[in-house]
């Protein structure tokens, strides 16, 4: 579950936001209806914007309570766990015939 403060990536692209796929920002509020209000900045600190957002789009990839970055196999969970039980079984497939090489 989201937290506030986590560190999130985002899985869609924002254009209203100038915001694209991957890019990082920090959950600074958590709404009741499940939302969350996620902060984007640049690199020299200063806003460049603020977006309310479901977890449907965007990954946790830092745990601010736990002060720890989650592992790959985390993130992977994470990921395959969003897809349908079709999507899910052609993941592992793809991670089997990888695994005998």
């Amino acid at each position: 579950m989201p937290e506030l403060f986590d560190v999130v990536e985002l899985l869609v692209t924002l254009p209203e936001s100038n915001l694209h796929q991957g890019v990082r920002g920090a959950i600074v509020d958590c709404y009741d209806d499940g939302n969350y209000e996620v902060e984007f900045s640049d690199r020299s600190g200063e806003t460049i914007a603020l977006c309310t957002l479901s977890t449907e789009q965007f990954l946790v990839v830092w745990k601010s309570k736990e002060r720890r970055w989650l592992s790959v196999s985390e993130l992977l969970a994470a990921m395959v766990g969003r897809l349908s039980d079709e999507r899910q079984i052609q993941v592992l497939e793809f991670a089997r015939s990888l695994s005998e090489k």
